[in-house]
């Protein structure tokens, strides 16, 4: 059994002490390392370059330590047990690192522990020291890991049945808020750090329903003690990282629902689909997951092209959940899906990449984005999640709602998940045509494995739903849900170029594939000061492209660098592409009744297949 014991060594300076115990160290050498990258994150992150310092001791003395690269060390002993003291610097808040100061504490097991080679799928005890002094003393600390004479929220012994395991349990420690409910006869545990004033009963209500929904999808929850929302409130920021039993949780405090708040707003919406979203990965990628990535090296990039179906349909399902299980109401899901939609169309990159290729490139593309990404890549999120959309739809209209993407998740888990089974190349195809006896052949080659657009507008009257576009204005519109729709009938202009307020100018963010912007000359980064002569602010931007008339030159001058340069730009009319979504007044009974089964309450007793 591997030993660690874990010590806020110097909060004040983010600094973690940890001792790693190896009482039967194998052969006379051994290699000790870091991972480069968390699972579930498709991005290296280097974590070993946190490691402060590091030394070896056994009984016989200090042992030399030999770096072999960038995050490994070789040692050689005498075959009596070592212990190996490192300190690492903590200050990532993110859902990917570690953290700690005198507020707060929060591990990822990537970041922190090292791992002996040959030894991973070693028991492993970790020893959570309580740290001393007055501010710390009513400190708790919430993980999932197993406790080991000592209870939940408490400081002491833990244990992991390998190291897998060990990096798949965050650790928050400090003064945070807790609460729980029972789903399935599973505790299920809130835990919010940083200042904040939720209404931990109405999230517990809310989260309770969503939890529900999954769970009669799947038939059950995966075999656990308890699952944990680790939630940390932050004036700006949003994010997730599912885990084995929890989920690692970053959110805007005024996300969070309060007590006098009667009804789901934008941002509590926004935080619920983010529950969602990381709940549904407890069956699809923590247990439904590819082959590779269930036995991956975490030293370097491990490719799939399956991301889309782990990430992309884990999007589709997260807001749906939402209206299912009534915590929003289908007008509030038809903005969300309005809203995907208009991220989709955005860009032109969806024309270059198709899905399978944006989730193999996810560690160089995806997770590394540019100036250049909208017109050169497409998220495996947002059009897998419109993917999942059609074939759900074509599933049910085919079969006349006898067979939908419920089946395809429940057969998922039964033949692969259930069973810790990893899938390959081609199982959701294979899936999908036993499920209706037809060739679907054409559906993957199109919009999984090519780049033909998506028949969003047709598929969805189908289902009750109307689909508008309509041009864009600014670049920051999201579209979203209409009771009524009016036509824009005159025209609209546009630059081709996407600006933010940076200092006294604009500063040009991304610049479109084909615009005006670009065929003048601007590139992404200038900085522009002057709009026909008057100073450079986004409503004189708006006010120009406004007062246009067809055929006139706007000339803009911009800084390149530190070089002064003058553009001549004609503006074009915008493209359609901003989205809005209405329940269609004028569907047929046979699409209200679709509808309804669609997003409806799902009586998945009946989804046998």
């Amino acid at each position: 059994m591997l030993k660690y014991q874990v010590s806020l060594h110097s909060p004040e300076a983010h600094v973690f002490r940890v001792k790693m115990f190896v009482p039967e160290p194998l052969g006379r050498e051994l290699m000790i390392g870091m991972p480069a990258w968390i699972p579930g994150s498709y991005m290296i992150r280097d974590y070993a370059r946190n490691i402060l310092s590091i030394k070896a001791e056994s009984g016989d003395g200090a042992l030399q330590l030999i770096k072999k690269d960038k995050q490994t060390w070789l040692l050689t002993h005498s075959g009596s047990p070592i212990v190996i003291t490192y300190y690492v610097y903590a200050w990532d808040l993110s859902v990917r690192g570690s953290f700690l100061d005198t507020t707060r504490a929060f591990i990822t097991g990537t970041s922190l522990f090292l791992f002996v080679r040959g030894m991973e799928q070693h028991n492993c005890e970790i020893e959570f020291s309580h740290p001393l002094g007055e501010i710390y003393s009513t400190w708790r600390l919430a993980t999932t890991l197993e406790p080991v004479n000592t209870r939940y929220l408490q400081f002491g012994t833990y244990h992991a049945d390998s190291y897998e395991a060990l990096i798949d349990h965050p650790i928050e420690m400090g003064n945070f808020s807790h609460t729980e409910f029972l789903v399935s006869g599973v505790k299920h545990n809130i835990q919010i750090s940083g200042v904040h004033d939720a209404d931990l009963e109405k999230l517990s209500v809310d989260l309770e329903r969503i939890c529900t929904e999954h769970i009669k999808l799947f038939d059950g929850l995966p075999d656990m003690e308890r699952y944990l929302f680790q939630v940390m409130a932050v004036g700006e920021g949003y994010g997730g990282l599912e885990h084995r039993c929890s989920t690692s949780l970053i959110c805007s405090r005024r996300d969070l629902p309060h007590k006098t708040q009667t009804k789901v707003d934008e941002g509590y919406r926004r935080f619920l689909g983010l529950c969602s979203h990381e709940y549904f990965h407890l069956w699809n990628v923590k247990r439904i997951r590819p082959q590779v990535l269930k036995e991956s090296d975490l030293s370097k990039e491990v490719h799939t092209t399956l991301l889309w179906v782990f990430e992309g349909i884990t999007s589709y399902f997260d807001d749906l959940a939402l209206v299912r299980s009534g915590v929003i109401e289908q007008q509030g899901y038809l903005d969300l899906l309005a809203r995907t939609i208009t991220r989709y169309l955005a860009g032109t990159g969806r024309f270059k990449q198709t899905l399978a290729e944006s989730s193999f490139d996810a560690w160089t593309k995806f997770y590394k984005q540019d100036e250049n990404a909208p017109n050169a890549i497409v998220s495996y999120y947002t059009k897998g999640a419109l993917v999942a959309l059609l074939l759900d739809m074509t599933l049910r209209r085919n079969s006349g709602n006898r067979v939908s993407m419920n089946h395809v998740m429940r057969r998922l888990w039964k033949e692969y998940g259930e069973k810790e089974v990893g899938i390959e190349e081609g199982v959701v195809e294979r899936i999908v045509e036993e499920l209706t006896g037809s060739d679907f052949h054409d559906f993957f080659e199109s919009y999984v494995y090519g780049v033909d657009e998506l028949p969003l507008e047709g598929m969805l009257k189908r289902f009750g739903v109307a689909m508008h576009l309509a041009p864009t204005t600014t670049r920051e519109e999201k579209g979203g849900y209409l009771e009524s729709f009016v036509p824009v009938n005159n025209p609209v202009f546009d630059l081709g170029v996407k600006v933010s307020q940076k200092g006294e100018g604009l500063g040009a963010l991304t610049v479109y594939e084909g615009g005006p912007a670009q065929q003048a000359g601007l590139s992404a980064g200038d900085v522009i000061i002057a709009i026909n002569g008057i100073k450079a602010t986004t409503d004189e931007w708006s006010a120009v492209l406004e007062r246009y008339q067809q055929g006139e030159k706007i000339v803009l001058h911009a800084f390149r660098r530190d070089e002064l340069i003058s553009f001549q730009v004609t503006p074009v009319r915008s493209e359609f592409r901003i989205c809005y979504l209405q329940l269609d007044s004028a569907a047929s009974p046979e699409a209200g009744k679709a509808r309804e089964a669609w997003l409806g309450p799902q009586n998945h007793a009946c989804d046998g297949q």
